[in-house]
């Protein structure tokens, strides 16, 4: 099974990733970063397992954040 990793503390906050995943991603109200839902977070790293079936639409998501903070594994 696939994962996507996202280091959250480096993020921009550019919002590309929600704009192409909205079921997956959400923006933060607090801070303006982006926020990986259902994902297990530790030391501002979260991991969220995912199914096949959006594995290439995760990566085009990891293709498209600019500053390259996503990472699908």
């Amino acid at each position: 099974m696939a994962k996507i990793i996202h280091y959250r503390n480096k993020c921009i906050g550019c919002g590309i990733c929600f704009e192409q995943q909205p079921l997956i991603w959400r923006m933060s109200k607090k801070d303006g970063k982006a926020t990986l839902l259902k994902s297990i977070v530790k030391k501002e790293i979260a991991i969220l397992a995912i199914n096949q079936s959006i594995v290439f639409e995760s990566e085009e998501v990891a293709k498209a954040c600019p500053v390259k903070v996503i990472k699908i594994v």
